[in-house]
């Protein structure tokens, strides 16, 4: 491997042996949950790959060296917000600076990835996706924008479990940026397309599936066909009794995105902004249910991997 990637000797050992290796991205980590609350889910989150029989591998970036696995050292340090701000939160695109110039950053859905994709593992599990970020009115100032995780999975095939598009976001036009990206979406256990702190979106999933072992049937059929090219969205709903409660949610939506409006918010920095108002005006709902959903998708993404494993890729 380059001296600016380096993969844990666990990580090595399960890519190498045949191993089910799950990848799990670290700007939730570091960005996304109060500090307390990271480090524990940190843990939670690697425990519940290994339950399912499959090898977690937390992605971040330490002094330039893009880490494919931590141990609990680095763990400690990406949960525990550097004084002067230094950790930063890397897309693709800051990969090559970040690594160039020796800097720490947290690695975000598109970057994750990108990683995984770079070292074997072919599944990643995640809370939201990024997408079609919600146009605000004519004239407000605000551009068109775009995850960079929607571009990535387009070009990079790994199995991303999620539930679902971040409910903030414009789900339709995002869905409709996949479809023409050539993105599998697939509904586990859903017909319904799923709205991260929502079960439902209000958008339907163009392929359902039951079990995990229909997920790497799926996968290893693109290998074999050749359109294995882009990756496959398995979206996972919470329970509708454990989801964000919908008029709760509608409410504070509504009021995030006025006051976005007001303070002028926007771009790459609505997303966030908005997930932080959720979190300090749900009484901490949005945050039980943040944990509880990527939780629940670490264990699927664990199952997945464990059945991708034991279906080799084709000889060509």
């Amino acid at each position: 491997m380059s001296p600016a990637l380096h993969v844990h000797p666990e990580v090595a050992e399960a890519l190498a042996t045949g191993r089910g290796v799950v990848a799990l991205e670290s700007t939730l980590l570091a960005h996304g949950l109060p500090e307390g609350d990271n480090r524990r889910v940190a843990d939670e989150l690697e425990a519940t790959v290994r339950a399912a029989g499959a090898v977690p591998a937390t992605i971040a970036v330490f002094d330039g060296v893009a880490h494919i696995g931590l141990d609990a050292d680095r763990l400690d340090r990406l949960c525990t917000p550097p004084a002067d701000g230094a950790l930063r939160k890397l897309s693709v695109r800051d990969l090559g600076p970040a690594a160039g110039l020796g800097l720490s950053g947290a690695t975000t859905v598109a970057s994750t990835a990108a990683l995984a994709h770079r070292v074997g593992v072919e599944v990643f599990a995640t809370g939201g996706l990024g997408g079609v970020h919600r146009v605000f009115p004519v004239g407000s100032g605000a551009a068109f924008d775009i995850s960079a995780d929607l571009g990535v999975l387009a070009r990079t095939p790994i199995v991303v479990v999620c539930a679902g598009v971040k409910s903030i976001l414009d789900v339709p036009n995002t869905l409709e940026y996949l479809e023409t990206q050539s993105v599998a979406v697939l509904g586990y256990r859903t017909d319904a397309f799923p709205g991260f702190y929502l079960a439902d979106s209000g958008q339907g999933v163009p392929w359902r599936v039951e079990q995990p072992g229909e997920v790497a049937a799926i996968l290893r059929a693109q290998q074999e066909l050749g359109v294995a090219s882009a990756g496959v969205v398995l979206a996972q709903p919470l329970p509708v009794d454990r989801q964000l409660d919908p008029t709760l949610h509608d409410a504070t939506l509504a009021q995030g995105m006025e006051l976005l409006r007001s303070r002028g918010v926007v771009g790459k920095d609505v997303t966030p902004a908005l997930l932080e108002f959720f979190h300090h005006h749900t009484g901490g709902e949005s945050l039980r249910a943040n944990i509880e959903l990527v939780s629940a998708n670490a264990g699927l993404a664990g199952q997945v991997a464990v059945e991708l494993a034991a279906t080799p890729r084709a000889t060509p």
